[in-house]
């Protein structure tokens, strides 16, 4: 029989140590905890999981049975329950590291009413076999609610697209009477209505909060040494701190936290080619101990929870902002000042181009990806408030945050057309000369005037081109040469050790149809650059908010116990 749920404020305070709700987790919990179906987008440390475990503590009391929690990662699933332990809620996980034993006997408990949350991943819950088992609660009428964590993963426009996510339509399909909670830290508007449809949630209440983290101090520079510039990003401003360093291959995190350990920076790697006993190691020592420095694959974060990262920063730009968003969100979960560090250079665009251009996917598909590419471009290319443009990526009106590196110092901009109409010129004209591509640097000389042995192997001398750039310097071109193949303006052809090719898009900026705008402070021409010092200048730091305002459980206390997806 059931009974009246008790107040969620009092679950609240009698678990959970906290005196008040922050932000919408009031209305969520209230909505949840009577039956209703949401969709909860939240930042990273907003508080998430205190938006499911208090509605399935407060519906168990009810007698409504057991909570089913979905998640992709093995390590937030022994993450959660450590904790709820902690907090003496009955809780466990079904997953590949339990034995068959200890997995049946989870399986027994769940059944006979004697746990509150489960964890599970969507590989599992959508087996026959576990169907089975719902199935059986639901007749008896204990199978309280579902609550399907990072829900981006059902969709295909997402940043970290899963396809079994898609199979856990049959949750409304076989219990349509039991209340779902999708939750995720990144959509965009049109990951979140796949998110609706793909999870059959077009009616539920859509609680969206704000994406803003005030703490985190955004700076985007143009490659040049990144490694170099990392270091002195790290040894003036972060020196002795927590950090994450996120790389795009394996061998690249060995070679930066090797080199950062020689310059005596406590630097550690991780990624799933590492033996998991060192790897796991790593980790611990990261969580555990002040001022490690992880260098990583974007496999290391999602699932951890260490609240003094003080900087995360990335050494290759990331596929689209969703990425960027959740990655940047793993610095300042205390809620004091932190940094967003990210060096981005014509290589990355011409990868992250290439890889879309070369998917297997559908042209809907490709056409999606490019965009979110532009839309980081963009970010990086911007010369107004990095915050605004971040916010507003999510739909999220703001106003200059006078903290990123934008608003604290302003950078100059120039008109790249004529610099854009010349490269294209010279790559049609030695198109049409040698009848092959050539790559950027080739290209750059050509238009600079540069006498290299190859520019005299294929006569490229003699181009109508050839010098007519020369005011231009390299950077400035490759700033250039970024916007082109980032806006479809030049193709890449990775089979062909990375050569340029014209495009349709060619025409309008050859016609001066379309105007190329660059960012003086990260290409300037040659003859006009100049150095500007500024005075570094850290953010003062604030007082933490206090523990009044309830967080996520694992920020009291269960941070010995954090675990990390496994690559």
């Amino acid at each position: 029989m059931l009974s009246t749920a008790p107040a969620p404020q009092s679950i609240l305070h009698e678990i959970f140590g906290y005196d008040q709700f922050r932000g919408p987790q009031a209305a969520i919990v209230d909505h949840v905890v009577a039956g209703g179906d949401a969709l909860v987008l939240m930042p990273t440390g907003g508080g998430k999981s205190l938006c499911y475990q208090i509605p399935a503590i407060a519906r168990q009391r009810a007698g409504h049975g057991v909570t089913v929690v979905v998640s992709p990662l093995i390590a937030l699933m022994h993450d959660q329950v450590g904790a709820l332990h902690e907090a003496g809620v009955e809780a466990e996980f079904l997953n590949s590291t339990l034995s068959g034993e200890q997995a049946n006997a989870v399986e027994k408990r769940m059944l006979r009413g004697e746990i509150t949350l489960l964890y599970a991943a969507p590989e599992r819950v959508t087996t026959p076999r576990f169907l089975a088992q719902l199935d059986s609660l639901y007749e008896r009428g204990k199978l309280s609610l579902f609550a399907i964590d990072e829900a981006h993963c059902v969709s295909q426009w997402g940043h970290d697209f899963r396809p079994e996510y898609r199979a856990l339509t049959v949750l409304h399909e076989r219990y349509a009477s039991v209340p779902r909670i999708a939750l995720t830290a990144t959509a965009d508007a049109i990951t979140r209505e796949d998110i609706l449809e793909r999870l059959q949630l077009e009616n539920a209440r859509q609680f969206i909060s704000s994406f803003d983290r005030p703490n985190i101090r955004y700076t985007i520079v143009e490659k040049k040494d990144a490694t170099t510039q990392l270091l002195r990003f790290i040894e003036g401003e972060h020196e002795g701190e927590a950090g994450i360093v996120y790389c795009q291959s394996r061998k690249r995190v060995e070679d930066i936290a090797q080199t950062l350990s020689g310059q005596g920076i406590r630097a550690l790697p991780y990624h799933a080619g590492l033996d998991g006993q060192v790897r796991q190691a790593n980790q611990d020592r990261f969580l555990r101990e002040d001022g490690i420095v992880m260098v990583a694959t974007i496999a290391f974060g999602m699932g951890i929870d260490k609240p003094d990262v003080r900087f995360v920063a990335h050494l290759d730009m990331p596929k689209n902002i969703e990425g960027y968003y959740q990655e940047t969100g793993r610095a300042g979960r205390d809620g004091l000042p932190a940094a967003a560090w990210m060096a981005y250079g014509l290589q990355d665009v011409v990868n992250q181009r290439r890889m879309i251009d070369e998917s297997p996917a559908g042209e809907e598909f490709k056409q999606v990806m490019r965009g979110k590419l532009d839309a980081l471009l963009a970010l990086a290319e911007a010369t107004d408030c990095r915050r605004v443009r971040l916010l507003g990526y999510f739909g999220e009106e703001s106003t200059p945050c006078g903290n990123c590196d934008n608003c604290l110092h302003p950078p100059d901009i120039w008109d790249g057309t004529d610099a854009a109409r010349k490269l294209l010129s010279t790559i049609y004209r030695v198109q049409q000369q040698s009848g092959i591509s050539f790559g950027a640097g080739h290209v750059m000389d050509i238009l600079r005037g540069k006498k290299t042995e190859k520019v005299a192997q294929f006569g490229h001398e003699r181009l109508t081109t050839f010098g007519i750039g020369a005011e231009f310097s390299e950077a400035q071109l490759r700033g250039v040469l970024r916007q082109l193949i980032a806006t479809g303006a030049l193709s890449v052809d990775g089979q062909a050790f990375n050569t340029l090719k014209l495009t349709d898009g060619s025409r309008a900026v050859l016609k001066g149809e379309t105007a190329v705008q660059l960012r003086e402070s990260v290409s300037a021409p040659a003859e006009s650059r100049r150095r500007k010092s500024a005075t570094k200048s850290r953010p003062a730091r604030h007082q933490r908010p206090g523990c009044e305002e309830a967080g996520s459980l694992r920020g009291r206390g269960a941070a010995r116990r954090q675990r990390v997806a496994t690559a």
